[in-house]
């Protein structure tokens, strides 16, 4: 049978919200992830606080460790002169990007290793530390142990690929094990601690494979946190640098301030999709020791490749923000992250997609919008507001539009679907242009007596105008301030509240509008040649569009993945078609020995295929795959397009 999943737990507001990035690791340069991730929880932090909340936005440095230790030595630098001398480069940037951030924490304050001893220690007093001998591979570079089971016979690091090393040596371990029934109910009864929901079904995979205990000490080097109930050995990565989100909070050192942004909080994580395992399993099963509130939602996103293929710096297409800003503006660089990839799918950077983004939506709507707006205002009244009670049914329509963008946006900014929210927005964008065209005020300007009606429509453009600049200010705060200057105020648009702009008729009489001026300029590319192909084509077996539409292609995405018992060929997928669950079984394993990693992808499907039973088990449809010198692999879809999306 076919499972429906529309169903959805209500969602319950919080008044405060509480919203971090990752601590991003010291040695590394900031770059397009994390600037994703990080104007992601700026834009998210803006939003909730101009809808009436209390917000608190961290981020900040992982500055301990065997690798900063090295760097530092290599370089001739103590360790924290080291992680000083690398601060400025997370801060540069995140300025540079307009973010403003509540809190930048560095793991090597005194208040995150007071924060750090007391978690340590409730944990130790309740029994879940202890003292063994890990002996097993090691990742350097990743500062991580790997399980044979994670390896599948490999010698390298599954996350960086780099070759492991045999370490063994003493240690003090957390009872991770211990929370995996409680984790897992956790993660049951509370459906959005895990988003996007894709995500959950690799979380509770990777739980229910068995969790071990965790290795939270070392004594091999000095760069860290000292134990105090283990003389001679350092915090290793886990109970250091995932504490500092309580730390951030308050833990520790500010009673008051922890119990308004953690207890009384939506609390919220944005990762990177690499690390949600830390996040969902590590993370949690310390603080379930611990006796502290869990996040509400652990967010993860996708990765950014560059024009088609993998960013690499010996392929030299690496994005660097910098430049990004320097060819098209903050604004436009923080529009297209959030506009052009649903959040927790890959995205693809490219210089066709900025320009594109950037002509078709801001200079082409929004731009064109404002600049139509302003020029008319000024021809028909100079300028002035004038006031009209002239409203047709039209203006209502467009009142109701607005209340409903908000609420829509509302729910897809509660579930970080920063591209659906954009793209709602310049729906009500879309429609003020249209609005223009089926009231004509050119028309209007020509008949006296009709000046009453061309000045309502013109209030209902520029009230509208003012409502955009409002939506769109967390995302695009610098031209968002751009047209509350040009609709003549001078306030700041990023301290307004939904509360002050709801309602219409904020435009008085006699109130000045300022001078239009194109804040999204339009850019050109240089147009490729383009190819002729002339090639002479033979069809055999050829078949009618009648017959092509008999079958319904549609996208999937890929829940689960299995071997079928008895059966070394054959896979067993869950699949998600966009309204149900269903079962597929495809016998391609040979080509897949790490099934489990097809998690979360989007494949296409045979959906009206005859259900049957291949080794006992129910088949609902087909997967399509390819076959060349390389053998056979699945037809894979953008992770951006719906799943249920037909193939036609």
């Amino acid at each position: 049978m076919l499972f429906n999943k529309k169903k959805e737990k209500k969602r319950k507001m919080k008044k405060n919200f509480f919203v971090s990035t990752p601590i991003y690791y010291v040695n590394g340069d900031p770059h397009v992830g994390s600037a994703y991730t990080t104007i992601a929880a700026d834009v998210i932090n803006r939003y909730w606080k101009s809808m009436g909340q209390d917000t608190h936005f961290m981020t900040g440095l992982d500055e301990h460790g065997q690798k900063v230790e090295q760097a530092a030595e290599k370089n001739g630098y103590t360790p924290q002169q080291w992680t000083d001398k690398m601060t400025p480069n997370f801060k540069n940037m995140w300025s540079a990007l307009d973010i403003k951030y509540d809190d930048f924490i560095r793991t090597t304050e005194d208040r995150h290793k007071k924060a750090v001893k007391r978690i340590l220690d409730i944990v130790h007093e309740k029994g879940d530390i202890y003292k063994g001998e890990y002996e097993g591979k090691y990742c350097i570079s990743c500062e991580t142990f790997f399980p044979e089971n994670q390896l599948n016979g490999s010698n390298k690091c599954p996350d960086c690929g780099k070759e492991l090393t045999i370490l063994k040596e003493e240690s003090y371990f957390f009872k991770m094990s211990k929370y995996a029934d409680e984790l897992l109910k956790h993660i049951d009864e509370n459906p959005d601690f895990i988003l996007p929901h894709s995500r959950r079904n690799e979380v509770i995979s990777f739980i229910k494979q068995g969790l071990q205990d965790l290795s939270i000490s070392r004594n091999t080097f000095k760069w860290g946190i000292p134990i105090d109930f283990a003389p001679g050995h350092i915090t290793y990565v886990w109970f250091d640098a995932l504490t500092n989100y309580l730390t951030s909070a308050g833990f520790e050192n500010d009673e008051e301030k922890f119990n308004k942004f953690w207890n009384k909080s939506r609390v919220v994580h944005l990762i990177g999709k690499d690390i949600i395992r830390f996040h969902a399993i590590i993370w949690p099963c310390m603080l379930l020791s611990a006796g502290i509130k869990l996040p509400d939602s652990i967010v993860a996103h996708g990765w950014w490749t560059s024009e088609g293929e993998k960013m690499s710096k010996s392929k030299g297409n690496v994005v660097d923000p910098y430049n990004e800003i320097k060819k098209y503006g903050v604004d436009a660089f923080r529009y297209y992250l959030l506009r052009e990839a649903s959040f927790g799918t890959d995205g693809d950077y490219s210089t066709r997609g900025v320009v594109g983004r950037l002509n078709s939506d801001l200079a082409n709507d929004l731009g064109n919008l404002l600049n139509r707006t302003l020029g008319m205002y000024k021809k028909y009244f100079s300028g002035v507001v004038v006031s009209s009670q002239e409203e047709q049914f039209i203006d209502n329509e467009i009142k109701t539009m607005f209340t409903s963008t908000i609420e829509d946006v509302k729910n897809y900014m509660y579930y970080f679907e920063f591209s659906k929210a954009l793209e709602t927005i310049w729906k009500f964008v879309s429609r003020l242009n249209k609005y223009i065209d089926e009231n004509e005020p050119w028309a209007l300007a020509k008949d006296e007596a009709k000046k009453g009606r061309l000045a309502a429509v013109m209030n209902i453009l520029c009230e509208g105008l003012y409502k955009i600049a409002f939506m769109i200010a967390p995302f695009m705060p610098e031209s968002s301030q751009k047209i509350i200057n040009q609709l003549g105020f001078e306030n700041d648009v990023t301290k307004l509240q939904y509360e002050e702009i709801k309602e219409w008729n904020i435009f008085k009489e006699g109130h000045k509008l300022g001078e239009a001026s194109p804040i999204f300029p339009r850019i050109e590319i240089e147009k490729e040649e383009e190819k002729e192909t002339k090639k002479e084509l033979k069809i055999e077996n050829p078949i009618d569009i009648k017959d092509f539409n008999k079958v319904e292609i549609k996208v999937v995405e890929i829940l689960d993945v299995d071997k079928v018992e008895g059966a070394d060929k054959l896979l067993k997928f869950k699949v998600f078609d966009g309204e149900f669950e269903r079962q597929i079984i495809s016998g391609i394993a040979k080509y897949y020995p790490e099934y489990k990693k097809l998690i979360g992808e989007k494949v296409m499907a045979v959906a009206n295929l005859k259900f049957t039973k291949l080794k006992g088990e129910l088949s609902q449809g087909m997967l399509l795959t390819t076959e060349d010198k390389n053998g056979i692999s699945l037809v894979k879809i953008d992770k951006s397009v719906e799943s249920g999306a037909i193939i036609k």
